[in-house]
């Protein structure tokens, strides 16, 4: 099983502004070297809306951290977020401004991970990729990888983490991978750094109330009768301790500093004492290990300056293959089952999890043995707990003696109170005032630890997973109540209302419930449930759950401030999913028009989800995944770069590009800057563009696209059914090679109006092939971007040519290019010609005399209209 994608972090940094100063740091650090240094130059010499400019002599050498300080000197915090986004504006870098402006109008708050989080697959035995915080040293260091003995040892920037925080979905093997790390350090195979390693699972804090120190808690870790606590507490840097199950803590972990804890020995509540471990006020020198759920990340972020963090990925394709061979005895089965399972996507996608594969080999070795055949229809989670469920009601009908329904909707009220009360361990005497005391069912059902609270054991019990207690929450909105509920403990209310209102005020605990909530609602799961439990399931709350879905997405803030209703977030996708009703959806969706996901790690599981709602959404205009990264199962099919052994192989972008084919929507802009694809999903996203003739606006910057890749689109975007009228293509590694096809669109494509062509090495020969596009007559281009193309005054013939023709042509960004003053002020004399309808010229003013800047100057009075910027 492999662990994915870090991100290091040194110390904690300091904002004067608070969150103003963090939200513009963060904003800087995304920048490219290129794109910061246009900033700062801006910063100086652009239009600051009326603001003081800040002098170059303070820019020129500032860093991210200086330049921000700067701006919060000199116009203060909120007015320092102003002009950072008029400055983004203003040099063309809009998808910042839109990610700065967003994360202002939440506050800074962000339930995703950070910015900064880079997705790097790894082989197998738990290997894990580094990624620095800082932007300019994750470029370089993402394709760099370390083992899991390595999580504590210095990132790229030299710093060393003390804290770590592995993250993992549900049943992703969280707990195996955290008792594995203890079983190898015992065993002198892992940390030896370490003197001691003490293993605190949350479920189990959560039992202890009476006050204790971190000394009694060593204490009751400690595998003797006497622990050498003198000798632990010296020396802290050799201490570490493993904390499993956050996401599973009922404390608030909100206190103020006065109330946390400094002293080993001081007895205090247990959410004090870890509180004080979080925050570093308790055991500064130790070191944390940490694992937590995606959803509790906010929460925890609250508490904890995370300095490192990975995330469990769950079983390659190599171990879902070996896992079934071990799980069944019969090879013929376990290859028949592996086969079934490899051939159905969605399901071999879920098999990430091991959880879901045992449940998926379970239910299939019981297919296997009643009707020697496998179920077709395993697509959703759901649907996998239900059969798993149906089965184990089959065994569990003749052991019940007060009847089957009634037990499961008590069970059901025990496994609600319990997530709402974050608590999945549940003493004896709570099972029992649910009167679940039959004890040859509740080993099916739920599992019993022993646990030592203070000098005495209790017994406690758990559900086999805490996603079957999510599972069975979720059903107890469903069941009806037949009166069992006023002889159990006062339960949680079964509005289901209530519980979609908490969940949409950042209580992501309740996240998978929901999930269920809506694959439970699935009329073939309502049917087969009914049948095999004898109870009513009521689909009352379809359209509260409707209703829910529309209003939540409806009071977000809309994209760029524009009034267009958006989809903001993939669990909605998911949710709709689980549900597989093509008529909830089409109704759900039919408010929106647009999907923003910016930023997001999309695995294989989270493609399908989003494909299933795109097929499926009746007016979507606009889909932006910029900055996102589509993920593969395996290390050897991760996004990048592709041996030569996979080229035969479907790009990450495969589902998506299906879904847009087959959904016959009217798109209008996608956007899919800096998703690190590359030639493969070109070929995809040419088929698109063949079919889609609505779709106006594409960004593909920042992307490994290459030549072959160029070649690839052109062929779709010159054709008949395409009507592109922006391109962006800044940074996507063309050359010269590239521009012939290039030149086919503008001379095929009357519609392109804006072409960005930025930070390619294009060089002269490709301006002069481009050149021959711009000189068609059909060609209406208004807009043409070549910064930092290795230009020279080779180019400047040919770019004459077309100033001095070119109706069209309004805006040409020349800057970063060396082009020499005889070219500039080749440049100036076709632009006095009236010919020239050029309205903006960028170009670079280091390198250029006296005498070209006077005449540059001196077109003002030729040509008012123009307008000369200097980067």
């Amino acid at each position: 099983m492999g662990l994915r994608g870090s991100r290091d972090c040194g110390p904690s940094r300091d904002s004067s502004q608070g969150t103003a100063g963090e939200l513009l740091l963060r904003a800087l650090e995304d920048l490219s070297e290129l794109d910061f240094k246009k900033f700062r130059d801006a910063l100086a010499h652009g239009d600051v809306r009326g603001r003081t400019r800040i002098p170059w002599g303070r820019l020129e050498k500032a860093d991210w951290t200086d330049t921000k300080n700067l701006m919060l000197d000199f116009y203060g915090g909120e007015d320092a977020l102003d002009v950072a986004i008029a400055v983004f504006e203003h040099i063309q870098l809009r998808n910042a401004a839109a990610l700065l402006r967003e994360s202002r109008e939440k506050g800074g708050k962000a339930e995703r991970l950070p910015s900064e989080y880079s997705i790097l697959w790894g082989p197998r035995h738990h290997v894990l990729g580094v990624v620095s915080a800082r932007a300019h040293i994750m470029k370089e260091q993402a394709s760099s990888s370390i083992a899991v003995s390595d999580l504590f040892k210095p990132g790229p920037d030299g710093w060393t983490p003390k804290v770590v925080v592995l993250l993992g979905a549900a049943g992703v093997g969280k707990t195996m991978t955290a008792r594995k790390i203890m079983l190898d350090w015992a065993s002198n195979r892992l940390f030896v750094e370490f003197d001691y390693v003490f293993y605190i699972h949350c479920r189990e804090g959560n039992l202890l109330t009476s006050p204790a120190s971190v000394a009694n808690l060593i204490s009751q870790c400690y595998p003797g009768s006497s622990p050498p606590l003198d000798e632990i507490l010296r020396q802290q840097e050799r201490l570490l301790f493993v904390i499993d199950g956050f996401d599973e803590f009922r404390f608030s972990f909100d206190l103020p500093k006065s109330e946390l804890c400094f002293q080993p020995q001081e007895e205090r509540p247990v959410e004090i004492i870890l509180s004080s471990l979080f925050r570093r006020m308790l055991l500064p020198k130790c070191s944390l290990l940490i694992t937590t759920r995606p959803a509790a990340l906010q929460k925890l972020g609250k508490c904890l300056e995370c300095e490192r963090y990975a995330e469990i990925l769950g079983f390659s394709e190599a171990e879902r293959k070996e896992y079934f061979h071990k799980f069944f005895d019969n090879a013929e089965q376990a290859a028949a089952a592996f086969q079934f399972v490899r051939g159905n996507e969605t399901l071999f996608t879920m098999c990430l999890v091991p959880i879901v594969c045992w449940i998926v080999c379970t239910v299939m070795k019981q297919q296997l043995g009643h009707t020697g055949g496998l179920a077709q229809s395993l697509k959703t989670t759901t649907r996998i707990y239900v059969l798993y469920l149906s089965a184990l009601l089959r065994s569990l009908r003749s052991q019940l003696k007060q009847g089957m329904p009634r037990v499961l909707r008590k069970l059901c009220c025990l496994a609600a109170d319990g997530i709402w009360k974050q608590k999945v361990l549940f003493e004896e005497k709570e099972v029992q005032g649910y009167a679940l005391d039959q004890l040859e069912a509740l080993p099916l059902l739920l599992n019993e630890h022993l646990f030592q609270k203070d000098i005495s054991c209790v017994s406690t019990y758990s559900f086999i997973h805490l996603s079957f207690q999510e599972f069975f929450a979720a059903l107890f909105y469903l069941l009806e109540d037949e009166g069992e509920a006023q002889d159990l403990p006062a339960g949680p209310s079964r509005d289901v209302k209530e519980l979609l209102e908490n969940y949409g005020n950042s209580r992501n605990y309740f996240m998978l419930t929901v999930r269920f909530l809506f694959g439970l609602l699935n009329e073939e799961h309502r049917r087969e449930l009914e049948e095999e439990m004898g109870c009513k399931i009521t689909p009352r709350i379809t359209q509260e759950l409707l209703a829910w879905l529309q209003n939540s997405q409806k009071t977000a803030l809309a994209l760029l401030m524009e009034e267009t209703a958006v989809i903001r977030e993939l669990e909605v996708c998911h949710c709709l999913y689980e549900l597989q009703d093509k008529r909830f959806v089409a109704a759900a969706l039919d408010p929106f028009t647009g999907v923003y996901l910016r930023g997001l790690n999309l695995n294989r599981f989270d493609q399908l989800v989003l494909s299933f709602s795109i097929k499926h959404f009746p007016k979507l205009e606009s889909l932006d995944l910029g900055h996102c990264s589509f993920l593969w199962d395996d290390p050897e099919d991760s996004v990048g770069p592709q041996p030569a052994k996979q080229e035969g192989k479907q790009s990450p972008i495969h589902p998506l590009c299906q879904a847009l084919e087959k959904s016959g929507c009217k798109l209008k802009m996608l956007r899919l800057g800096c998703c690190n694809l590359t030639a493969t999903g070109c070929k995809d996203l040419a088929a698109v563009l063949g079919t889609m003739s609505s779709l106006a606006q594409l960004d593909l910057s920042d992307n490994p696209l290459e030549d072959s890749g160029m070649r690839e689109l052109c062929g779709a975007l010159a054709g008949p059914g395409c009507s592109m009228q922006k391109l962006w293509l800044w940074q996507c590694r063309l050359t010269e090679a590239s521009c012939g096809a290039l030149a086919a669109v503008l001379a095929a494509s009357p519609s392109l109006t804006e072409l960005h062509l930025g930070a390619n090495e294009l060089g002269d020969g490709g301006v002069r092939r481009l050149c021959e596009g711009l000189r068609d007559p059909a060609c209406r281009l208004q807009m043409l971007s070549l910064w930092q193309c290795r230009l020279t005054g080779a180019c400047c013939k040919d770019l004459c040519t077309v100033l001095s023709t070119s109706r069209s042509l309004e805006h040409l960004d020349l800057s970063e290019n060396d082009l020499g003053d005889g070219c500039v002020q080749l440049l100036c004399e076709t632009l006095r010609h009236p010919t020239s309808f050029l309205q903006r010229l960028w170009l670079k003013k280091s390198g250029l005399n006296e005498e070209t800047l006077q005449k540059l100057a001196a077109l003002k009075d030729v040509n008012p209209n123009l307008n000369i910027q200097y980067v």
